[in-house]
């Protein structure tokens, strides 16, 4: 009886996990050996109307609370079972505007999120989503066939990761180089062909291309323009124009008076020191 009661309040316990509102609550455990399991809370991904969202909501799948060892491999790989996925992102906070892509770097990754994460995977169909919403869990992260490294493992694959082929990096700066100075161009052509062209409401923009040509925003410029204001601003300085100015600057002058006068004493007293007779 004790033993039936123990399953029955296990049983009660499993099937009550606690989620907020509007979320499914999956558990997942990094491995088998692991007895306590983090949950993961999804939903559908939705934003408000009239807001457009860098992901399509019908295919896209919103979850909460995904522990720092869920990479997006794993999580890839753990959803893979609900359909074919096409993207999986994770991030620090949820996105609730359309923010730019930008193009990934094999090299340049941005600083990974020290704590729990928010993730949007996209489906290849809508059933996908469906389908992870009626998961039960629990996930495994590592497994035989997929192991996740950790510990020591992980700092020398991490090591590894970090030391990057010269001629590579060199190729991908360069690519990235020409897209920016292609983009660049293609704005000043846009630019000077819209200056001095009014617009539908007979507006004219007007814009920074003029005769003079702008000040290059480089650290020496910079420093320049620092320097050169900084001279107009000594050369404007009133001097004397406190009494405590004028008071020092008397004594400073007394004070060199002084000085050049006992100077005067010891040159005198050396020209008599050297002084010898000379009768012819």
């Amino acid at each position: 009886m004790v033993s039936r009661r123990k399953k029955r309040k296990a049983g009660g316990h499993e099937e009550s996990i606690p989620s907020p509102p509007g979320y499914s609550a999956v558990p997942v455990k990094f491995s088998a050996k692991q007895q306590a399991p983090h949950y993961l809370y999804m939903r559908q991904h939705r934003v408000l109307q009239g807001t457009q969202s860098t992901w399509p909501p019908d295919r896209t799948l919103f979850i909460l609370n995904v522990p720092p060892y869920c990479t997006q491999e794993s999580l890839s790989r753990c959803l893979s079972c609900c359909g074919t996925i096409k993207t999986v992102e994770l991030q620090e906070k949820p996105d609730l505007a359309e923010s730019p892509t930008e193009p990934k770097s094999q090299f340049f990754h941005p600083k990974p999120v020290p704590g729990f994460q928010v993730a949007y995977v996209v489906f290849q169909k809508p059933s996908g989503v469906s389908a992870a919403l009626n998961l039960k869990g629990p996930l495994l992260v590592s497994t035989e066939s997929h192991l996740v490294k950790s510990g020591i493992h992980k700092w020398i694959s991490d090591y590894e990761d970090s030391v990057l082929d010269p001629e590579a990096l060199r190729m991908e700066v360069d690519a990235f180089m020409e897209a920016y100075d292609k983009k660049i161009a293609e704005e000043e052509a846009k630019a000077k062909e819209e200056e001095g062209v009014p617009d539908e409401e007979g507006w004219v923009k007007v814009t920074r291309r003029g005769r003079r040509p702008v000040l290059p925003r480089t650290e020496a410029a910079s420093l320049r323009v620092l320097e050169k204001e900084k001279r107009k601003r000594a050369r404007k300085e009133l001097l004397n124009f406190y009494a405590w100015q004028h008071r020092e600057t008397k004594m400073e002058h007394l004070a060199q008076l002084r000085k050049k006068f006992e100077e005067d004493k010891q040159r005198i007293e050396l020209m008599r020191a050297q002084r010898k007779f000379r009768p012819y």
